[in-house]
């Protein structure tokens, strides 16, 4: 209890003396107090105490002191009753106890609580009951009985501006029952301002208390969040900040919203810009992520903001007049992020290409299947064109692709569809590189072959996604009216996709002129209508744009069309309505409402597509029953089968894809798996490794990839061939060594199937993708923020892999090079303010939740310093070593610009 400013008495110096203004008829007598025949005490107040244990001659002083005090309230003469309650509040208020143990003088009074109550009653209204109060206010925590909230109810009736003298717990219990008093108030649909405005006495009292979870959760049960920024100060607010914002996953829609803008506002107040912004993007409001972006004239800052808005592929048009403006522009557009990512690759000594064998190590399969697994057939060539691709992406460096001469290159060794991927892979290893990429992809376009002519205009979209250059080539390549309304079926896909990859995020108008008359056009192929919807979907990720979503249901209402929504193709076009509404939350209902008018197997589908991306990220536990409920239904066999099979499947999909963003999740939908894996039907059980793998991307968590190594060899070879791409999705760009042994040794089993071997393949330039220096994972920043652009990208590959024979396994492999739009390098590269590379030595370990931490804990645990650029894994974060430097950015990811700090002295 924390103790009252007041002088001491003798009770304090353990005289066991009540102060003697409390005593007007002098020290009580013995006889006041004896046992009777059964060994219970009772004394004058008729009040009778089983005598549970022995109590020390000092508790037996202070018991008899209370008891007597108690006593004098019920005397007659009212001028007894101040100085005795001035003496019980001391007594209280003065005594220690250890946190397990109640204050002796509470367990004292306890007994007397009933008969404190009616005296209370009785007595006529005035100051001395209003002390009363107070004081029965404080033992209303000894009550044990739920619905009384004496604690509550006693303060109320007792207003008073020092409930802190109470000390934290009285406080803490005051919050409980104020929350739970505010629950019943509004059920019942009664005032409760005077809730609120005791509520607000609190907040102060915990911020200065190290108490700030307490205010901030106090605040959010009354629903008054927006509250709190006039309690802080520049030494509360950071904590508050970060509490606030991880509790954002355990609330519901708006309130998540509205605690995301409230924190967002503080740190804006505090000038933390570079945190708001952070928030402002988690938000997805381009207009708070404008006005934030200006209300700094620091050109450095807005540089660093300027690659926080460009890792999420935000497109910003911004004046580019002055020199300064230019790079700001530059940071904006990600042009740097090439040459970046190649001083990364000389830093680790990895610039050196590598051929598709040093992945594979056949050497180290048993020689009787070596050979088996490595002949040169066109379907071989094919997945060696992938493993390239995927391994040596970004480097704009191969042996296989990039060859002087396009004769030369291994475009020749596959055949028809497998020319477009193998020409478009050469995209991917320029990727980012737009200057130099283009003048080496152009000599794919004059060859007379139309495949590789296609798979060029492929790789342009891919090596231009994330980049943004003023010439805008990708637009004048892929939009000419020639190759986009090619009568050359595969060409005109290409550039369908290469436009979807080139501009996801970017909300790009002259693209809906282009591809939406090929949405809505019966006479057109499904195949082109619905890749157009999807790249549109991509273009316009999470924006929920009328034209689109509009023309995309117009399409299924189609009569002409209804024949071909029956297509395996429909899916993508449901895909591209379903993208439109990423992260949009509650935005989704009017689609939903809108599906449910359409009469075809695929609306249903297409509504669980939809609302899972709505939801995507949020961990909601209410939708993650909801899809479990549709994995429960047993499909019974009719024309409907197939749309209702895609239904389940889609729901086992979003189960990973809603609770990614929250790790308690992950745990409880991991665990789910194992039984839809028992119990499922066959299209649920193909799913299951897909989402596994979607939960954590570039994540090779042991449990999961021991869990998928089993499925990898299950009877149904559909499962087992999605579970061995989930293996390499799992481990992209880590080169995890355990993955790698699993996936040699399944090479050599699947050695005579060649499916299977195909997709070990794929898996295998996975898991070695950038030789290890790249990322999937959807979470950047900390984790704090879900890339829209990057989810979707591996929500489409998972989408195609749900029939995996097909599409990736038929004719559609180019498929898997949506994953592009997921890629991004996982480095911390520190600049200086002039983005200039700049050497410092920074420590990186595992991050440590320290939310709601008492103190300046530590972030990282395990440490180990090394000098920029370095490698950041999985759930790594980065410090700097010492104060020479102030960084810009709150955390330290990707591209950091530091400052130098004006008060470091060496």
């Amino acid at each position: 209890m924390a103790k009252e400013d007041q002088k001491p008495t003798s009770a304090d110096k353990g005289k066991g003396k009540a102060p003697e203004s409390a005593h007007p008829e002098g020290p009580r007598k013995p006889q006041d107090k004896q046992k009777d025949k059964d060994g219970k005490i009772t004394d004058g107040l008729k009040a009778e105490i089983p005598q549970e244990e022995e109590l020390s001659e000092e508790d037996q002083q202070l018991k008899g002191e209370l008891d007597m005090l108690v006593e004098r309230l019920q005397e007659s003469d009212t001028s007894l009753y101040r100085p005795a309650l001035e003496a019980i509040k001391n007594f209280i208020k003065t005594a220690t106890s250890s946190m397990t143990a109640v204050p002796k003088p509470l367990k004292f009074l306890r007994p007397h609580y009933e008969l404190l109550v009616s005296t209370y009653d009785q007595w006529p209204a005035g100051e001395d009951k209003n002390s009363l109060a107070d004081v029965l206010s404080v033992l209303g925590m000894t009550n044990s009985e739920e619905d009384q909230l004496d604690t509550l109810k006693y303060r109320l009736l007792a207003p008073s501006e020092d409930l802190g003298s109470w000390g934290h717990e009285y406080v803490r219990h005051l919050a409980l029952e104020i929350g739970q008093e505010y629950q019943r108030l509004v059920t019942e649909e009664k005032p409760y301002d005077h809730l609120i405005k005791l509520a607000k006495t609190l907040v102060p009292f915990f911020l200065s208390h190290n108490a700030e979870a307490d205010a901030v959760d106090i605040l959010s049960e009354l629903e008054i969040i927006e509250e709190i920024p006039q309690y802080l100060d520049e030494n509360t607010y950071s904590r508050v900040c970060l509490y606030m914002v991880s509790m954002v996953n355990l609330l519901t829609y708006p309130e998540d919203h509205q605690f995301l803008r409230t924190a967002h506002d503080i740190y804006k107040q505090y000038n933390s810009l570079c945190q708001a912004m952070v928030l402002a993007i988690r938000m997805n409001d381009v207009e708070l992520i404008i006005e934030d972006f200006n209300s700094t004239s620091d050109p450095a800052l807005k540089k660093q903001m300027a690659f926080l808005i460009s890792r999420q592929r935000i497109w910003l048009d911004l004046p580019t007049d002055t020199e300064e403006e230019q790079e700001i522009a530059e940071c904006l557009d990600n042009t740097k992020l090439s040459d970046h990512f190649k001083a990364l690759g000389k830093e680790l000594n990895i610039l050196d290409p590598k051929t598709p064998e040093d992945i594979y190590k056949s050497h180290l399969e048993s020689s009787r299947v070596a050979g088996l697994t490595n002949l040169d057939s066109a379907r071989h060539n094919l997945a060696s064109a992938f493993v390239n691709a995927f391994v040596n992406a970004g480097f704009g460096n191969d042996k296989m692709m990039l060859v002087d001469r396009v004769k030369d290159s291994w475009v020749w060794k596959t055949k028809d569809e497998g020319m477009l991927s193998t020409a478009a892979s050469a995209g991917m290893l320029l990727q980012w590189d737009v200057e130099n990429g283009l003048d080496k992809m152009d000599k794919f376009t004059y060859t007379e072959e139309s495949h590789v002519k296609a798979g060029a205009m492929l790789g342009i979209g891919m090596l231009n996604s994330g980049v943004r250059a003023d010439a805008d080539p990708a637009m004048a390549l892929l939009a000419d009216s020639e190759t986009l309304n090619s009568k050359d079926s595969s060409l005109k896909m290409s550039c369908i996709m290469g436009l979807g990859l080139a501009y996801a995020g970017s909300n790009k108008e002259e693209l809906l002129d282009l591809l939406l008359p090929i949405v809505g056009d019966a006479s057109v192929d499904m195949q082109h209508s619905a890749m157009a919807a999807l790249s549109l979907g991509l273009i316009y990720v999470g924006s929920s744009n009328p034209d689109v979503s509009g023309a995309i249901v117009q399409t299924f209402f189609d009569e002409d069309r209804k024949h071909q929504l029956k297509d395996k193709w429909t899916r993508f076009m449901a895909l591209g309505l379903a993208l439109l509404y990423f992260g949009r939350q509650e935005e989704v209902e009017v689609i939903l409402e809108t599906l449910k008018a359409i009469d075809h197997p695929m609306s249903k589908a297409t509504s669980v597509l939809a609302e899972v991306c709505a939801w995507a990220g949020t961990g909601t536990v209410l939708k993650l029953q909801e899809l479990l409920h549709i994995c429960n239904d047993h499909i019974e066999d009719s024309e409907d089968k197939k749309g209702d099979e895609l239904l389940q499947s889609y729901a086992v999909l979003g189960l990973s894809l809603v609770a990614m963003g929250e790790d308690v999740g992950q745990e409880m939908v991991l665990r789910q798996f194992g039984h839809l894996m028992h119990y499922g039907e066959a299209n649920i059980r193909r799913a299951v490794p897909l989402a596994m793998g979607l939960i954590s991307p570039s994540n090779p968590q042991m449990k999961v990839y021991d869990t998928l190594s089993r499925y990898s060899h299950d009877t149904d070879n559909d499962v087992a061939i999605n579970a061995i791409f989930a293996m390499g999705l799992l481990g992209a760009g880590t080169n995890n060594a355990r993955l790698a042994q699993l996936l040699r040794q399944l090479a050599s089993y699947y050695h005579r199937d060649q499916n299977s071997l195909f997709m070990v393949r794929i898996a295998q330039g996975l898991l070695h993708m950038g030789k290890g220096t790249l990322s999937v994972n959807p979470f950047h920043t900390d984790r704090q923020i879900l890339s829209r652009v990057a989810a979707a990208g591996l929500l489409t590959v998972l989408v195609s892999l749900i029939d995996a024979k097909q599409f990736v396994l038929a004719e559609s492999h180019y498929l898997l090079y949506f994953l592009v739009t997921a890629m991004h390098p996982r480095f911390l590269v520190t600049l200086d303010e002039n983005l200039k590379p700049l050497t410092v030595n920074v420590r990186v370990g595992q991050a440590v939740d320290v939310v709601g931490q008492a103190g300046r804990p530590k972030t990282i645990t395990g440490w180990q310093t090394q000098s920029t650029p370095v490698l950041l894994a999985y759930g790594e974060r980065a410090e700097l070593e010492d104060e020479q430097y102030i960084s810009l950015s709150s955390t330290l990811e990707g591209l950091v610009i530091l400052r130098k700090n004006p008060e470091w002295e060496n």
